[in-house]
């Protein structure tokens, strides 16, 4: 099968996915009072957003239960044992706490768009969005708390992620600390990485496997399938927020170098003697000029940095594929395979 095909065939798996996952949005996060509150709360939501991480969630467990994909009711997913619980609640809950990061994240970093329209504390207040993303996070463990799912795995999943939102406030420490210093090693980026964004992948792929009743090791080795590729997922992200156009990008290009953001990309540039904090004179995204990236942007390929991380990225995406070997082998893996090739094949 070619990339194409291949990517072709992915995107259909997630945008079949996507549209289920959306209308179980509607169901599980209806509008409430007060009024401004859940629309700020609903807003990033709608805003769109490829729903990659309960994709995964969702495929997981198709591959684990040997279904076929898209033919059992989420609503009343089969476990290990027998039992059904709500498969779809799950999923949704970990897609309502990657909403309270972005929106937490845009305030910190003071970004304008996110999903190419206003972030939330642009389009209502900072004080609205801080409510909205953490009336999300509420949200997310009544969500998983009641899947109807054993006791036991039920304790285990809400477990799971409230341990892996620690690491994600881990991680947004850690990345604040490396705006200060320019002595940040490969190693610690890829730490500050994994617990930023990587973790949340992990528990998208590991809870389905703790709700269903699966051994340790597939748990385990699940959990390890969505860290890696959450790992080259985000270098993806450094790459493409250098090469991709603003308006596809859906934020503003260049975002992170402007505001002196360790990547990757910059520590590798650093290695080979490129001054990355001299790249672009501007002190927010907005007065970036575009001539002013694209020569940013042109030192960094000489270094050979952004195909350094590319491969990277590769490396990691090649070892979260090797984690599948502990599922049945069946339509359902082959998809979560080709999604791994797909975050870092992705151009926007």
């Amino acid at each position: 099968m070619t990339q194409d095909a291949t990517e072709d065939r992915v995107l259909a798996a997630v945008r079949e996915r996507r549209e289920l996952v959306n209308d179980a949005i509607d169901e599980d996060l209806p509008m409430a009072e007060p009024e401004r509150l859940y629309e700020a709360t609903r807003y990033l939501l709608d805003a769109g957003g490829k729903r990659l991480r309960p994709t995964a969630a969702l495929l997981a467990a198709e591959s684990l239960a040997d279904v076929a994909p898209l033919s059992t009711d989420y609503r009343a997913f089969p476990s290990l044992s027998g039992e059904t619980f709500d498969l779809m609640r799950a999923a949704v809950s970990v897609e309502v706490i990657q909403s309270f990061t972005l929106i937490h994240d845009d305030i910190m970093d003071e970004d304008d768009l996110r999903r190419g329209v206003p972030a939330v504390h642009r389009e209502y207040d900072t004080e609205t969005a801080i409510l909205a993303g953490d009336t999300l996070y509420a949200k997310a463990f009544e969500l998983l708390s009641d899947t109807g799912a054993d006791p036991a795995g039920g304790l285990e999943a809400v477990n799971l992620l409230a341990s892996t939102c620690t690491r994600i406030c881990e991680g947004q420490s850690l990345d604040v600390d490396f705006e200060g210093r320019d002595d940040v090693s490969p190693e610690e980026y890829l730490q500050m990485v994994e617990l930023k964004t990587a973790v949340l992948y992990g528990a998208s792929a590991a809870i389905p496997a703790v709700l269903m009743g699966a051994d340790d090791y597939v748990v385990d080795a699940l959990y390890q399938y969505g860290v890696d590729s959450g790992r080259a997922f985000q270098i993806q992200d450094d790459v493409l927020d250098l090469t991709v156009p603003s308006e596809k990008l859906g934020k503003q290009r260049g975002s992170d170098l402007v505001e002196d953001k360790e990547t990757l990309i910059t520590l590798h540039a650093r290695q080979q003697g490129v001054d990355v904090d001299g790249l672009v004179s501007a002190d927010t995204p907005a007065e970036a000029t575009e001539e002013a990236i694209e020569e940013a942007v042109a030192a960094l390929e000489e270094a050979g940095s952004i195909d350094y991380a590319r491969e990277k990225a590769t490396e990691l995406t090649e070892r979260s594929k090797e984690r599948l070997s502990v599922l049945p082998d069946n339509e359902a893996r082959s998809l979560l395979r080709d999604l791994a090739d797909y975050l870092v094949s992705r151009t926007y």
